[in-house]
């Protein structure tokens, strides 16, 4: 089917530290009572209507009778931007998506989550696991790509506007400052979930998408053997065209239908 998606209102839940967090509930009269609703995660320095909206997930996945939610992680979108780091740890972001839930009626849902977003499902996952069936992690791997940034170049570039000489912060960084951005959230998101591990229990099944020419999710094929996860890997793409492949919504949409296993 192609139907237009109807607009969903902006909701708001609060955090337990106070911060107000943007979500949005997209559902029609068809969706599929008998699975848990979808929550999808964005990365860093986009929002979840450019993330899920824009690339048609948040369509396919109405197609597919599928109740979502999405949310705008703090420091982006129509959240609050709080500008310290310790705002931005995975375990403060996994209780904003607690309050999301809470909030939206949700009492379990499967996970897409995204680049950063990962490392918020992971607080998510740590903080509340009867709260998540079924992950898939899109577009990471073990390793946390901030850990690799300089933070005095991501520093230049953000709060002082100069170029620096890594072309991965200045494709990350630049477009985001263009969009109008909150430069000082944005570093201190970088600087909150800096090395902050993957992590899900090993009790929840989980699918692992990767981008055949992504950076990003390097060690990903070790990570989804030492978890015994399936690894769909997403021929020609990179960390930006894998989220509109439809490989990857179909592959998405395929392993979060799965009828219920004896460890779901």
């Amino acid at each position: 089917m192609n139907r237009a998606a109807a607009a969903s209102p902006t909701l708001h839940a609060e955090s337990p530290d106070g911060v107000l967090i943007a979500y949005r509930v997209h559902e029609e009269g068809d969706s599929d009572a008998s699975l848990p609703p979808m929550l999808l995660v964005h990365g860093f320095a986009s929002d979840s209507r450019v993330t899920w909206e824009g690339t048609g997930w948040v369509r396919a996945l109405l197609d597919a009778d599928r109740t979502v939610i999405t949310v705008d992680l703090r420091g982006h979108g129509e959240s609050d931007k709080p500008t310290d780091a310790d705002s931005y740890t995975p375990e403060r972001q996994g209780a904003d998506l607690v309050a999301v839930l809470d909030s939206a009626g949700a009492s379990r849902v499967d996970v897409v989550g995204y680049s950063m977003g990962n490392r918020v499902v992971s607080g998510l996952a740590e903080l509340a696991p009867e709260r998540v069936r079924r992950v898939v992690i899109g577009g990471a791997g073990p390793r946390e790509w901030f850990a690799t940034w300089d933070l005095d170049e991501a520093r230049r570039v953000l709060l002082r506007g100069e170029p620096s000489s890594d072309p991965q912060l200045e494709q990350v960084l630049r477009p985001a400052i263009a969009a109008g951005a909150d430069r000082q959230a944005l570093m201190a998101c970088i600087e909150g979930v800096r090395g902050a591990p993957l992590s899900i229990p090993g009790s929840t099944p989980t699918l692992f998408v990767a981008g055949e020419q992504d950076p990003v999710p390097e060690g990903v094929q070790e990570l989804a053997l030492e978890w015994d996860s399936d690894l769909v890997t997403i021929p020609g793409r990179d960390h930006v065209s894998t989220l509109t492949s439809r490989a990857f919504k179909d592959s998405a949409i395929a392993f979060l239908a799965a009828a219920s296993a004896s460890h779901d």
